[in-house]
């Protein structure tokens, strides 16, 4: 037998269960702002576009602009803001400061969880599964700054991620929204 058929008949001949099956965001658990259990599954049938945020950066004025998409898309689009101070320490707050801080300047009504790590030995399971394709079935990716978007669609599939440099109201994004 040649060399390639003898791989390609081991490789076939494993059983089914031995592959890896990505696992569903709805799986996953993370808390709100206030400290209480966010139940992904509730956002079944809706898109959902998690976003970094931090409200010292360069790019936090697109919480204007989620907030601005929250209303304009809210039936078929759930906004989440995921704080994160691994950028630069561009959110040193704690949960109170920055709720307070959502509110008072940008009126953000779009849910908003705890602060957690987005990258590094303590990543959240929300953004190992954001970005490992072994754990979302698609691609692989790092996040590379605040205000980067990770865009799912209404069945728990990643569709695809938007750098910073992408507004929130980018046809990029509001195409998916049609």
């Amino acid at each position: 037998m040649n060399p390639f058929k003898a791989f390609a008949a081991t490789l076939f001949s494993k059983s089914e269960s031995t592959l890896i099956e990505p696992m569903s965001i709805y799986d996953i658990e993370i808390n709100s702002l206030q400290g209480k259990t966010i139940n992904l599954k509730t956002f079944k049938g809706k898109h959902i576009l998690f976003v970094n945020v931090a409200s010292k950066c360069g790019f936090t004025s697109q919480y204007k602009d989620l907030q601005e998409l929250h209303e304009a898309h809210n039936d078929k689009l759930q906004i989440i803001g995921v704080p994160c101070n691994q950028f630069g320490n561009q959110e040193p707050g704690d949960a109170n400061t920055i709720e307070e801080f959502c509110e008072v300047n940008y009126g953000v009504l779009f849910l908003i969880t705890e602060k957690i790590d987005v990258k590094g030995n303590k990543q959240h399971p929300l953004y190992e599964w954001l970005t490992q394709k072994q754990k979302n079935g698609v691609s692989n990716s790092k996040v590379k700054w605040n205000f980067q978007k990770y865009l799912v669609n209404p069945e728990g599939q990643l569709v695809d991620y938007f750098y910073s440099m992408t507004n929130p109201n980018s046809s990029k994004i509001i195409k998916y929204l049609k």
